[in-house]
């Protein structure tokens, strides 16, 4: 028989929430530990693991290698633990959750899986907040959002639990025909938007030229702009609508770079309504085929 090592969950549990809230202390808090017993069990889950997790450089810390490819696979087991946990338990969902949501990504789509949860559950009030990318973030971090679906910029995405890959398609009306030699005109969301950025991108990498037709922060602006033929955007299969057609380089366009999309939270401060909400997205994203793998990530923290 092969020796088998199992990892307490209450060890993993403490690595994540050291990952999550960035401090020992911080840790220590939300566990209702001391520092020293914090620091006790990262050492024992070392031992575990047969090497370091985290390595000090000046005053951060660094995730190892190990404790990158530890930290997904103790995100899965805590979330699976906990969702166990909660539905044995059997007790009644209630609350709030604040979740945050892109505006440069598919909304709708995202809104339905949400308030679907909400209306199986019905003591659960939701709030949702819309923005864009990196200011739904801001506000995950400061602990002004339980969760969020955001776009994936760089390796070190502090807080991501899973990513996925969405391919933008150029969508233009059905009855709008142009030469993109002569210029494209573009509907897009305001600068910062990474959809917008990787149109200007790719237009400038084909040396088209290109112009602004529409700006606007909203995807059914956007939406009704590309229907109208105002111009032509970058579109997911979940923003696409009757009455829209894809371009691709037998009209002329260059392909659009990928975008990698993640979900996001501090799995210390979910609560049970926030645990099986995180189980519900990622079934219903799994199920539409866009569900990724746990990602592997390199995140710097400050020992306070």
């Amino acid at each position: 028989m092969r020796n088998i090592t199992n990892f307490q969950t209450d060890l993993l549990r403490t690595f994540v929430s050291v990952i999550d809230l960035g401090a020992y202390t911080k840790a220590g808090d939300a566990l209702g530990r001391t520092q020293p017993a914090i620091s006790l069990q990262m050492r024992r889950l070392e031992q575990l693991i047969g090497a370091p997790l985290i390595k000090q450089a000046g005053r951060s810390l660094l995730l190892t290698k190990e404790g990158e490819m530890l930290l997904s696979y103790a995100r899965e087991i805590l979330r699976l633990n906990d969702e166990a946990a909660s539905y044995f338990n059997r007790g009644k969902l209630s609350g709030v959750l604040r979740v945050g949501l892109p505006n440069d990504y598919a909304v709708a789509f995202l809104q339905g899986v949400i308030t679907e949860y909400t209306r199986q559950h019905s003591e659960i009030s939701l709030e949702i907040y819309c923005g864009w990318s990196a200011d739904v973030l801001d506000r995950l971090r400061a602990d002004e959002l339980d969760l969020a679906i955001a776009m994936v910029n760089g390796e070190r995405a502090q807080y991501l639990s899973r990513s996925w890959i969405e391919r933008p398609v150029w969508a233009a009306s059905d009855r709008m025909h142009f030469d993109p030699t002569v210029g494209v005109p573009l509907a897009a969301h305001p600068q910062g938007c990474a959809y917008r950025a990787r149109m200007i991108q790719a237009l400038d990498a084909a040396q088209l030229r290109w112009r602004v037709a529409y700006t606007g922060p909203g995807i059914s602006g956007l939406q009704n702009a590309v229907i109208n033929g105002l111009g032509v955007s970058a579109m997911t299969r979940y923003t696409m609508l009757s009455g829209m057609r894809v371009l691709d380089e037998n009209d002329g366009l260059p392909a659009l770079a990928e975008i990698r999309v993640g979900l996001f939270y501090k799995h210390p401060r979910l609560s049970d309504a926030g645990i099986r909400l995180v189980n519900h997205i990622i079934a219903r994203l799994d199920e539409a085929g866009v569900s990724g793998d746990p990602v592997k990530r390199n995140v710097e923290l400050d020992r306070r």
